[in-house]
């Protein structure tokens, strides 16, 4: 007889981010790129030791760590983003603080009651609408709840983005737009 295991209650309704094996993959392509093409080099030129392919190898490694995507996930009252090395994680539903930094990268920092946080590409959000509907659900329940107390104004400003952003996909599939 044949034993499954009952799923963790937190992957019941997880949504992740949709886009994340492609660009695991395009980071992986980067990654096998550059060894294909210093190696052999390398070899040609020959100067390719043992020392120096391990030091080649080390460096595709390096690549595939800087290029490799965050993992976006959310269930019911929380969000995680889990890089190469740890996960953070927030209860949606307990946040306190959303800021967007200034700059280039423009990334969330989302802060719950519990003194947890994580940073956050919004462009996974624009490309993932379950993931946004997520967020905002839990940010409605952390206002309702009282403990919201800065971010609402970032919070609006990107679901305009991500609500046109939708609005423009859908005219154009139709093609209206």
């Amino acid at each position: 007889m044949e034993r499954r295991r009952a799923p963790r209650p937190e992957r019941r309704g997880t949504i992740g981010d949709r886009h994340w094996r492609a660009d695991l993959r395009r980071a992986l392509g980067c990654a096998l790129a550059f060894l294909s093409l210093t190696v052999p080099l390398d070899a040609v030129a020959g100067t390719l030791t043992p020392r120096r392919a391990a030091l080649w190898l080390l460096l595709a490694v390096i690549v595939l760590a800087l290029l490799h995507p965050d993992r976006v996930t959310a269930g019911d009252g929380w969000l995680a983003v889990r890089g190469p090395l740890r996960e953070r994680r927030v209860r949606t539903d307990a946040l306190t603080v959303v800021r967007q930094s200034p700059g280039v990268s423009r990334l969330l920092l989302l802060c719950d009651a519990h003194g947890r946080w994580l940073e956050l590409d919004p462009r996974v959000l624009e490309a993932n609408p379950l993931l946004w509907h997520r967020l905002e659900a839990g940010a409605r329940r952390s206002r309702t709840a009282g403990t919201f107390r800065e971010g609402a104004e970032v919070l609006r400003r990107l679901g305009e983005r991500i609500d046109g952003t939708a609005a423009r996909a859908v005219l154009d599939a139709s093609g209206i737009g």
